[in-house]
């Protein structure tokens, strides 16, 4: 008996085969639009951040000076 699953006999189905081609091209394209979307996330984060960075040295720089 066999153990873990199921047992194939054979090879692999020209269908099959196109259908793994299929998914791995979809799964690329959403993974490249998830990357970016992340870019453009980032950007708008670095952006904030350098916004904010300069309010937070002016105010540090006057509380300093006082």
């Amino acid at each position: 008996m066999s153990e873990g699953g199921q047992v194939r006999k054979g090879g692999s189905s020209q269908d099959e085969v196109d259908e793994v081609e299929q998914t791995t091209t979809e799964t690329d394209e959403t993974a490249k639009d998830l990357l970016d979307d992340v870019d453009e996330l980032l950007d708008e984060i670095d952006d904030v951040l350098e916004e904010n960075a300069e309010e937070f040295v002016r105010g540090y720089v006057q509380k300093g000076g006082q």
